[in-house]
């Protein structure tokens, strides 16, 4: 009996004290080359045209996968069949990815947001129902901050599935604003004095004019389309002092005031002013 327990030494607990020696310089070395590999591929990747976000994406899942391959070919060199290890994984990726899919879906959406760049942060967009900012494109949700000063916290997944609208692709663009005239109005007079005026309102684009044209007619007379040009950040600023100047060029040149079509005793519409001036029952006061 006391004979053999050398040889039970020699034949098992020395051969397993080698393994487990092996295994451990096999997790460190391994564990070694695949920091290296991951960082001589951060710096090639540093160079080319990829957001920094997708590059730590990819690094942080390749560098999970390479783990995971080294803890399969250490247990494989322990003499254990990983075989059925492999499938436990899969079932485990198949059972994770189903408890996890609208995760997923929003991890998957972040990447081809920093991939295809539809906007970046500081882009005033318009996408899943929220206008404004974008302050932050994360790994599962984005933040934009609208005009009021909210921040809105938006899935990736909701923002890429939807139509995105970015502001702040062009160097500038359009505010539309609407002057209603009268119908006595002299309409040419009136584009004149506005396309004159508009000159001065500042933070215009450059080499794009106003402009002031007859965009439609109404009961109560021409309406004007009034549209400077200028870049989103300038957008309220511009929008603003147009409508201010609207007013203050109609009124200082003598516009008639718009009047408001009314029926009276089911007669047909006449001008507010005209109303004004019929007493109780119809008639003339």
């Amino acid at each position: 009996m006391l004979d053999s327990a050398p040889a039970i030494v020699a034949e098992t607990i020395v051969p397993f004290v080698f393994k487990l020696v092996g295994a451990i310089a096999l997790w460190i070395v391994g564990g070694w080359l695949i920091q290296l590999a991951l960082r001589i591929l951060r710096r090639s990747l540093v160079h080319s045209s990829l957001d920094a976000t997708v590059i730590s994406y990819l690094l942080n899942v390749l560098g999970a996968v390479l783990r995971v391959i080294l803890v399969v070919a250490i247990l494989g060199f322990f003499g254990i069949q990983t075989t059925s290890f492999a499938a436990l994984l899969a079932g485990a990726g198949v059972a994770i990815g189903a408890a996890w899919s609208g995760m997923l879906g929003n991890f998957a959406a972040g990447v081809f947001l920093q991939v295809f760049r539809p906007f970046s942060v500081g882009d005033f967009i318009s996408a899943a129902g929220v206008t404004g900012t974008v302050e932050e494109i994360g790994m599962f949700v984005s933040s934009i901050q609208s005009p009021d000063n909210v921040r809105n916290i938006i899935p990736n997944g909701k923002l890429f599935g939807d139509n995105i609208q970015n502001y702040s692709v062009h160097p500038f663009r359009r505010v539309d604003l609407v002057a209603q005239l009268d119908n006595k109005a002299d309409v040419p007079q009136a584009i004149s004095l506005l396309k004159d005026a508009l000159k001065s309102i500042p933070n215009q684009s450059e080499g794009h004019p106003a402009d002031v044209e007859i965009l439609e007619f109404s009961e109560r007379g021409p309406r004007l389309a009034v549209r400077p040009y200028t870049h989103t950040k300038h957008y309220w600023q511009v929008y603003f002092d147009t409508n201010r100047l609207i007013v203050d060029v109609l009124g200082r040149h003598g516009f008639p005031v718009p009047s408001i079509p009314v029926a009276v005793n089911g007669s047909p519409a006449v001008g507010a002013g005209a109303a004004a001036a019929l007493g109780t029952g119809g008639t003339p006061a």
